[in-house]
């Protein structure tokens, strides 16, 4: 599912909702998780996951192209942990183990 398909869902589902105010909910909840993670928060959505920031060293690499050793800096990236929810649920559909 992208972001397209996710408004349109939202829109389908709660007839109240016009299209336009499902894209302004996306692009607001998305907007605020951005924004926390930039400020350094987690953001905890509760029977989903956590999204939290990772803190990368500097680093050297290689570009395969040519071979040749390249200096990567610090960097931050976005990092997500599915819940324990989230995990069962796509679990509980899995035939069991044989014995």
């Amino acid at each position: 599912m992208n972001r397209s398909d996710l408004i349109a869902r939202l829109a389908a589902d709660h007839a109240h909702l016009r299209r336009q105010d499902a894209e302004r909910l996306v692009a607001t909840v998305l907007q605020e998780i951005a924004d926390a993670l930039r400020r350094g928060q987690r953001v905890e959505l509760r029977g989903f996951g956590t999204f939290s920031i990772k803190d990368r060293a500097p680093r050297t690499a290689r570009n395969p192209r040519l071979g040749e050793k390249v200096q990567v800096g610090r960097r931050r990236v976005a990092h997500f942990k599915s819940s324990k929810v989230l995990n069962q649920r796509l679990n509980d559909e899995l035939e069991p183990p044989p014995a």
